[in-house]
């Protein structure tokens, strides 16, 4: 059905800032050709997405030393069926160095370039829905010189960046409602599941009790301000500091431009998910983003604020098949980034980002265990230290990492190849960069995170050894037999009376072997973070609002009702505090 009249987009560049330009249309078309001015306050939104969120390409160097036809080294939307099952049967090998933080940057829109290596085709991934409406990110008039559509426009605010079938959903309620709050004095339909409605429907925490959003709130907050919708990708496989210091300069290359276009633009609202949380709190670190000044606020969706025990089940056993489940699509996680733990191990033990996703200090006592018959063996870290008491412990059959998985390359290290060595200096920074975040949120902080009984998370990593082995004594030498890399190992008693020298197994006296598994989760969460986890913000006393919420799987929480009407709530209550000069 056509519409009655033909939206003009308005335009935000430093020579025709708060103007619009029509076209020509036949004699007979007499839908009128309407505008909309752009008020001169401008509070941008910023969305950070989560690891394996953001999309990569690799170096020249790389793509020929991997004989591949294009440089992509992450790009989740591209990925059907067919190439899905592709990327499952790739090596350790293979997956260390197409995903290498040293040879890669993120995949970002540059059409100035070849359409299908940074252009349009490369970026097709970004598609608006029939209903999108936006002031600015709407199809240019045809005779406009270098006409742009609305999804150029949306390419070029970095959406393309990013994991959209995951997280375009929510990109898109984010510009259109928050652009298109008021018509003709009436409050907008699409805004009536948010304004009116009490905030423990969305299942706000009750220790934080939030008001209901009226009308007129939001009226004062949308009046006179407009809110452009950014995505920004980052490296997820380097330090989550130096994403910050690159998001910071992006920061305030946008704050600078608006600034320069005539508009009053002083600072940002910041949403995450995930690890983008991480990267948002170090945002406003003076040791890294240090914008503590120009971001407004920060919504966190489902951070693992002290780090999730799910990272050392995926370095020794790999992603669980029910993990990203978008679309009927097989599950992403598992079979892209590493089905067994080799496979992930392979990518995570040689980047930092990865790495930053284990628990941290903050975490706290006993989340690794050993038990038997019901009864525990032993658990870590005792003292408060998992980097020392569990990081860095190496060669025991529950360590967190298995040498021989780390460089399956053979890079050599001068040329930036894995090993054990440098892994253990990651980690050192690793917990530097911990500390110095540990306790820095942002004064207007408002979160959401699953806490569901349904989605079980784990709280605990917990290896079982069977109860066919009757006598546990001195299960912490015996040396692995074979191991599934998914969460079993077959592991055979130590006798150092019979031999001095490393385990052989010799055929005529090989002992029965006894079996170790990695037990199922058993806590609350999101199926990768656990409650407890994402609990540390509502204890931090820093959020002005909490919503601890059931129904989503981690990777999807943002195609939930309850986590978009959560959303729009806490960048409403943030930009309540905006401070204006004119």
């Amino acid at each position: 059905m056509a519409r009655a009249e033909y939206p003009l987009p308005a335009q935000q560049n430093p020579d025709a800032a708060r103007k619009a330009t029509g076209f020509v249309t036949p004699k007979e078309d007499q839908k009128p050709q309407c505008a909309r001015m752009l008020p001169k306050r401008v509070l941008p939104v910023i969305f950070l997405p989560g690891i394996m969120g953001s999309n990569l390409r690799m170096s020249e160097q790389r793509r020929k030393e991997l004989n591949k036809e294009d440089n992509i080294a992450w790009r989740p939307d591209s990925l059907s069926a067919s190439n899905i099952k592709r990327s499952a049967g790739s090596s350790p090998r293979e997956r260390q160095l197409q995903l290498d933080p040293l040879q890669t940057v993120v995949d970002m829109y540059d059409p100035s370039g070849f359409p299908q290596i940074s252009g349009d085709i490369r970026h097709n991934n970004v598609k608006l829905a029939e209903s999108f409406r936006s002031p600015t990110l709407a199809d240019d008039p045809p005779t406009a010189k270098c006409a742009r559509s609305a999804v150029q426009k949306a390419r070029a605010r970095g959406w393309g960046e990013v994991y959209f079938k995951s997280y375009g959903r929510l990109l898109q309620h984010m510009e259109s409602r928050l652009n298109n709050t008021f018509s003709q004095g009436m409050l907008r339909q699409e805004w009536r599941d948010v304004v009116g409605v009490d905030p423990k429907l969305w299942q706000s925490e009750q220790s934080l009790p939030q008001k209901p959003l009226l009308e007129d709130e939001l009226k004062s907050v949308v009046d006179g301000c407009w809110f452009p919708v950014f995505a920004f990708g980052y490296n997820w496989l380097q330090s989550n500091g130096d994403s910050a210091k690159i998001i910071a300069e992006r920061i305030n290359k946008v704050i600078e431009e608006f600034s320069q276009s005539g508009y009053e633009c002083n600072q940002v609202i910041v949403v995450t998910h995930s690890m983008g949380g991480l990267v948002g709190r170090a945002l406003i670190h003076p040791a890294y983003g240090n914008l503590q000044d120009r971001v407004l606020g920060i919504v966190h969706g489902v951070m693992p604020a002290i780090g999730a025990p799910a990272a050392y089940k995926r370095m020794r056993a790999g992603f669980e098949d029910r993990g990203i489940l978008l679309d009927g699509e097989a599950s992403l996680g598992a079979k892209v980034a590493g089905n067994f733990g080799d496979e992930v191990t392979a990518v995570l033990a040689n980047a930092q980002g990865g790495l930053q996703l284990l628990p941290t200090e903050a975490y706290g006592n006993g989340w690794l265990r050993v038990m038997h018959s019901g009864r525990v063996l032993e658990a870590w870290p005792k003292h408060g230290d998992p980097y020392s008491e569990i990081y860095a412990v190496v060669g025991k059959w529950y360590s967190l990492f298995r040498e021989e998985w780390i460089n399956p390359s053979g890079e050599p290290a001068r040329n930036g190849g894995g090993t054990l060595a440098r892994t253990l200096n990651y980690l050192e920074r690793v917990k530097h960069f911990h500390r110095m975040i540990v306790d820095t949120y942002h004064s207007n902080s408002y979160g959401h995170y699953g806490a569901d009984s349904r989605r079980q998370s784990y709280t605990e990593v917990t290896w079982e050894i069977n109860n066919s082995c009757a006598d546990p004594t001195g299960w912490m030498e015996w040396p692995i037999l074979s191991d599934t890399r998914r969460g079993t190992v077959e592991l055979v008693r130590w006798d150092a009376l019979k031999t001095a020298r490393a385990f052989q197994p010799y055929a005529d006296e090989m002992p029965s072997p006894i079996c170790a598994t990695i037990l199922p989760p058993a806590g609350l969460g999101d199926q990768t973070v656990p409650a407890k986890s994402a609990d540390h913000q509502l204890k931090s006393g820093k959020f002005r609002g909490i919503f601890r919420q059931t129904g989503y799987e981690h990777q999807s929480s943002y195609q939930h009702s309850n986590a978009i009407a959560a959303t729009l709530y806490s960048i409403v209550r943030i930009a309540q505090h905006g401070r204006w000069k004119c």
